[in-house]
């Protein structure tokens, strides 16, 4: 039994949830976002909120119940509110700025970085090392600032690189003589 497919998705005022077979859509202040559904559940509207339940008692049916609650959970969400992920830049010389659709990245490798700014996501620099990153997807944004940060990863010696803000870095000592 699934503890968080239990769970109905409360839909809040001012976001519309349709239900057309397999393809869920839900539109708010901020956007459009649909999901595909499985065969495995099903999912239904009632009292305001969504309710999903397997379709059978088939393992994948089982796996896919919690799942399919959470995907619907992050669209209501995502429309309603939107998604906000902030990256810090550490280090000497290191600093990030938003050229029309690219972020432009200064890592202290030999050349910048000029990666693309997926759409549906607005990405924002403040002070040249604090990037906002702002959108109603939760998965497309959270791919983007993985990559963000897997340009350069947060080094245990002196702390630098990308890390999620409120990021704990484990802190390793030098080399002793």
């Amino acid at each position: 039994m699934s503890r968080i497919g239990k769970e109905p998705v409360k839909i809040p005022s001012g976001v519309d949830v349709k239900i057309d077979g397999l393809l869920v859509t839900a539109r708010g202040k901020l956007g459009e976002e649909s999901f595909r559904l499985t065969d495995d559940v099903i999912v239904s509207q009632q009292d305001g909120a969504l309710s999903v339940s397997p379709a059978n008692d088939g393992k994948r049916a089982r796996t896919m119940w919690g799942t399919t609650r959470s995907q619907l959970q992050n669209i209501v969400i995502g429309v309603s509110e939107g998604f906000t992920y902030n990256l810090d830049i550490q280090g000497v010389g290191y600093r990030a700025a938003v050229q029309g659709r690219t972020l432009n990245l200064q890592l202290g490798y030999s050349h910048d970085i000029d990666y693309p700014i997926p759409d549906g996501v607005s990405v924002s620099v403040e002070r040249n090392v604090a990037i906002e990153v702002k959108g109603t997807n939760k998965a497309v944004i959270g791919q983007f600032c993985s990559e963000v940060r897997a340009f350069r990863p947060p080094e245990p010696y002196k702390g630098k690189g990308v890390r999620y803000r409120g990021e704990y870095v484990m802190r390793k000592e030098g080399k002793k003589k």
